[in-house]
């Protein structure tokens, strides 16, 4: 009997020493960060298999969570997270500037000094006590930054934007939408740094006007995605110019007042459009929307919320050219288009997924 539990107290060590760690390296880069850092606690063969695995560190994820300015600065602490590549602290709770200070101190003179080199995303979305001090510290220390993000901030200025534009030269993704404070020379900056920029979000800046935008068209020709929610200051002067921007997919205009016709069919020069939202763009007709339709050919999605003055006309010629590619078309208080049943509006645009008309 004593020999059978000494195979059996044998087999399950050398379960827990081979079996465990060859599961754990499959599935361990499917798990969400939170269980993986419970699974460290389980055993020890458990904790060794997941601190040997570099890929799994990769990720440091706090949204939501209370406590994140401390929980951030032990987890950069520890030798696992220092090639970390990804840092999120979307709407994350109690994180201030001194957290950042501090690990940016942490960085320099007591961590490796290259502990935060391969930093390429950091999300601070939410983070409404972090100011332009936080952000100099933490860009000081990630000069490897592509992604920076910073939804609904009114603590940012201008300051906070020189800070990045200095320490971080290889930004290709900047979300500052709802920073309120930030003026066209925000906009010089990002212009003048940041050529290969590709996604920028200026939602609700509303300090912005039409000479920071034309600085950014001419200065940012990358762009793929261009974010312009809420912005009701600009006027077709600025419009006109996102012509230039010869790769862009992806243009939300939604209450740009001043926009007309005009601007519109300088906008449908960007031929390769997948993605147009047009609500309230109360000064647009049939004619600037066909001009889009016969132009941008490859259009997915596409919203006229709210714009009176569209017709049948305009549905009518999306339907020549954008019936195989069309997936989701908001006309929803478009008074001059007919109610459509499903069916009808399917025969006209057969890969619609969603279809707005009239709710």
């Amino acid at each position: 009997m004593e020999e059978k539990q000494v195979e059996v107290g044998e087999e399950e060590v050398a379960w827990s020493r081979e079996i465990i760690p060859k599961v754990l390296r499959i599935v361990s880069t499917r798990l969400p960060q939170r269980d993986l850092i419970f699974l460290l606690l389980v055993s020890p063969w458990l904790n060794a298999t997941l601190v040997s695995c570099p890929s799994i560190w990769l990720h440091l994820d706090f949204r939501e969570m209370n406590n994140a300015g401390n929980r951030l600065v032990d987890a950069l602490s520890l030798a696992r997270y220092r090639h970390v590549k990804h840092i999120n602290l979307e709407f994350a709770q109690d994180i201030e500037d001194k957290h950042l200070e501090l690990v940016k101190s942490k960085v320099t003179f007591i961590l490796c000094q290259d502990s935060l080199q391969d930093l390429e995303v950091m999300n601070l979305n939410g983070c409404q006590k972090i100011s332009d001090k936080g952000i100099e510290a933490i860009t000081s220390a990630c000069p490897s930054l592509k992604e920076f993000l910073s939804y609904w901030n009114v603590r940012v200025t201008d300051i906070g934007l020189a800070h990045l534009v200095k320490n971080c030269k290889h930004i290709v993704d900047l979300n500052v939408s709802g920073c309120k404070n930030l003026s066209d020379k925000s906009l010089q900056l990002i212009a003048q740094n940041y050529p290969e920029l590709q996604l920028l979000n200026l939602t609700r800046c509303v300090k912005l006007t039409d000479s920071g935008l034309q600085q950014i068209l001419h200065g940012c020709p990358s762009l793929h995605s261009l974010n312009l929610y809420a912005l009701s200051s600009f006027t077709d002067e600025a419009y006109k110019k996102i012509s230039l921007l010869s790769h862009l997919k992806f243009l939300d205009l939604c209450g740009a007042q001043n926009l007309s016709d005009e601007g519109v069919g300088c906008i449908a020069r960007c031929k390769g459009l997948l993605s147009l939202n047009l609500t309230w763009c109360v000064r647009v007709t049939d004619v600037g929307v066909i001009a889009v339709a016969q132009a941008c050919t490859f259009l997915e999605f596409l919203s006229l919320f709210g714009i009176v003055g569209v017709t049948d006309k305009c549905l009518e010629a999306l339907s020549l050219t954008c019936s195989n590619t069309l997936t989701t078309l908001d006309v929803n208080g478009c008074i001059g288009i007919k109610k459509r049943s499903r069916d009808e509006l399917l025969q006209m645009f057969p890969k619609l997924r969603c279809f707005k008309v009239h709710s």
